[in-house]
């Protein structure tokens, strides 16, 4: 049986970029799909300043990039941006096949990034963010961020990746989510949780999805598998793609 070519489109997680997806794009590529990987507003090669940016300009480069595919799209959301692609999927539903979540932010209508952590415990992530004095952009504290993010790689591969960790634009932080059964409601979806991660906790992440989705999945890793586990991720998007 000759196995279904499909078209990936992969959005980063937050204070991150396109290249977090090298290792997952390489082996989705080597199977024969098509693997789209943007930089976000602020992100990566786009360097636009953090206070110019709002979740609008976040959900426009995507849908830009579904309007011009002709058929439709595997779209995947890490982390922060599980909100970026709901939102994406509620203007294009019919340009998404379906939507997968990688330890990411799967919201209810009018939740936002900034409510949902409000509730969020043992996070090291959440524990160490901070906004700047001029409130235009998020961070966490330089020595938990490993710790946080990827503590099972080594040291010296964070390290190499750490001059690429950009400030997060705070306003898509405070965006409330808007979708609607009609649109997002009708688009199958599939979680990756991440059972080691320290940044998003397995209960908040299983909370998320849990009664949500079509079907779930489970990587022992931190919240970055991107990093320590492409080859399961890589897998796992596979599967998606086979039964979507």
């Amino acid at each position: 049986m000759i196995m279904e070519k499909q078209t990936y489109v992969l959005v980063h997680s937050a204070w991150l970029g396109a290249w977090q997806w090298n290792n997952v794009s390489k082996l989705l590529k080597e199977k024969g799909h098509t693997v789209i990987t943007p930089d976000l507003p602020g992100h990566g090669s786009d360097k636009t300043s953090p206070a110019k940016i709002t979740m609008e300009h976040y959900v426009k480069t995507i849908t830009d990039i579904l309007d011009n595919q002709k058929h439709p799209v595997i779209l995947v959301g890490h982390s922060f941006n599980g909100i970026t692609v709901s939102r994406v999927a509620e203007l294009r539903p019919d340009k998404v096949k379906c939507l997968v979540y990688l330890a990411g932010f799967l919201l209810p209508n009018g939740g936002s990034f900034f409510k949902a952590v409000q509730i969020v415990k043992n996070s090291k992530a959440v524990d160490n963010f901070y906004l700047s004095e001029d409130k235009t952009y998020g961070l966490v504290k330089e020595h938990e961020i490993q710790n946080a993010f990827a503590h099972d790689i080594p040291k010296e591969a964070f390290d190499a990746a750490k001059p690429h960790i950009v400030p997060e634009p705070s306003a898509p932080l405070m965006y409330e989510l808007e979708i609607t059964k009609e649109n997002f409601g009708r688009i199958p979806k599939f979680y990756i949780e991440c059972t080691q991660d320290r940044a998003v906790p397995i209960a908040v992440q299983k909370a998320m999805h849990t009664g949500n989705v079509k079907k779930s999945y489970s990587i022992n890793s931190s919240h970055t598998p991107n990093f320590s586990k492409p080859e399961e991720v890589a897998n796992i998007l596979l599967k998606i793609g086979e039964e979507k």
